[in-house]
């Protein structure tokens, strides 16, 4: 393994010192898979004040000393080193009631999370796998150590973990460690929401709609609100897939970010509430968008997401049924609202939402190529969208004796007119308007 200097050096001065040194977890699974390791943990024989001692001579981290780790402060960043450690009971499914430190590297392995992340390997002594991660890895296997229902016990943020790890290296679950996933997957309730937020956000981006499917009862636990939607038939000619199915096939088919995967995630929560059957049996969900809009802000702020990612995901599933055309000045107004990023974005879930109902027909094919040819000729025009845009300002505006609210108000009317290619976006055309306009304020 090509390891940095840094911790090549932070290996070395634990070994010379007479204590064992290993590089645990993340870094020798990837290191296994034939990827770059980012992250470096150490683990060690030393107690936290042997490590104190060997380091002495360098900017120290104490604030993990409790649990057994210190901070060594190098030119790459903080190398984290912690003691060999065994742990007792999680009460709170977080943190250990209670640490003790141990001399043995097995102990301290026999506590992780999952096979796979229970390898340790030093210059010295090679790979020390005793759980047969390095097996689990070649087999495609994600396997929890020892006990699965303790291990998720303990912590149960494990159970997204578990989900991340199975998506990310294409592994599929042991039966008894996915069973216990399962099974505990209600644990989650007593994690801090951002916690379980942050977790998300790590899968999302990297999930097929295969996988959404294959963990949904995981997804539902975390986010009660997907529930209802697993195995919901829309009793819909236009849709083959169930509700779930269809939102899984539409979150795999918007680009990998962020702020698209959480509305697209989200975008047909409202069809629950709002689902009615007519006389002949077909289903409607009149009013979904703005019903699945307000869930979405409900779930986001539950999960303490930011203000502007909940803010553009609920804007998103609340426009998503207002198809954008290609129709210059439609696209002005929508550009106006939401901005370039904004209106790409709705672009992009509402194409997802067209091409992922399995019935094998995409309504106007051609219709999202048309739209996105009229946005890159407003784009090369660099057209109006915005007040600020405005070849006319405030100043302008008070100029001609317009005061207080009404400047802004003829500033709102000034970008209609624009938007709508009444008036060209010219300082003689634009003032000339806002003068007549001026004269009937009086």
């Amino acid at each position: 393994m090509l390891i940095p200097r840094e911790i090549g050096g932070c290996l070395d001065a634990l070994e010379q010192a007479g204590y064992e040194a290993y590089l645990v977890g993340g870094c020798v699974r990837d290191a296994l898979l034939g990827l770059t390791p980012h992250d470096f943990d150490i683990c060690t024989s030393a107690l936290p004040e042997q490590t104190q001692a060997v380091f002495s001579g360098c900017r120290l981290v104490e604030n993990g000393k409790k649990h057994g780790t210190i901070g060594v402060v190098t030119g790459a960043g903080v190398v984290e080193i912690t003691t060999y450690r065994t742990e007792g009971g999680y009460g709170d499914c977080r943190h250990p009631d209670w640490v003790e430190f141990v001399g043995d590297l097995r102990e301290d392995l026999e506590r992780r999370d999952f096979t796979i992340n229970a390898m340790a390997w030093s210059p010295a002594r090679g790979l020390q796998d005793p759980f047969g991660g390095r097996e689990d890895l070649k087999n495609g296997v994600l396997r929890a150590v020892g006990d699965p229902s303790r291990r998720f016990r303990e912590d149960s943020l494990r159970i997204l973990r578990g989900v991340r790890f199975a998506v990310r290296f294409r592994l599929t679950v042991e039966e008894e460690t996915w069973q216990a996933m399962v099974r505990q997957a209600g644990l989650m309730d007593a994690l801090a929401r951002e916690r379980v937020y942050e977790e998300l956000c790590r899968i999302l981006p990297l999930v097929t709609a295969e996988d959404l499917c294959r963990f949904a009862p995981i997804l539902a636990a975390a986010v009660p609100e997907l529930g209802p939607m697993i195995g919901f038939d829309q009793h819909s000619p236009h849709h083959a897939y169930d509700l779930f199915t269809h939102t899984a096939h539409v979150v795999a088919a918007v680009p990998e970010e962020l702020t698209l995967r959480w509305a697209a995630l989200l975008h047909d929560t409202g069809k629950i509430p709002c689902f009615t059957r007519d006389e002949n049996g077909r289903g409607h969900f009149y009013g979904h968008a703005p019903r699945g809009a307000q869930i979405a802000g409900e779930v986001l702020t539950r999960l303490r997401a930011p203000t502007a990612l909940r803010e553009r995901a609920v804007t998103l599933i609340a426009q998503h049924m207002t198809r954008l055309e290609p129709d210059r000045k439609l696209l002005r107004r929508a550009l106006s609202r939401l901005g370039w990023e904004g209106v790409e974005q709705l672009l992009s879930l509402q194409e997802a939402d067209m091409i992922s109902k399995g019935t094998g027909e995409h309504d106007a094919s051609d219709h999202f190529t048309r739209v996105r040819e009229a946005l890159s000729q407003l784009r090369q025009e660099e057209a109006c969208f915005a007040v600020r845009d405005l070849a006319v300002n405030g100043r302008d505006l008070m100029a001609l004796g317009l005061q207080g609210a009404d400047i802004g108000l003829c500033q709102r009317l000034l970008l209609s007119q624009v938007l709508d290619e009444n008036l060209p976006n010219e300082k003689d055309a634009l003032l000339g308007y806002a003068r007549t306009w001026a004269a009937t304020r009086g």
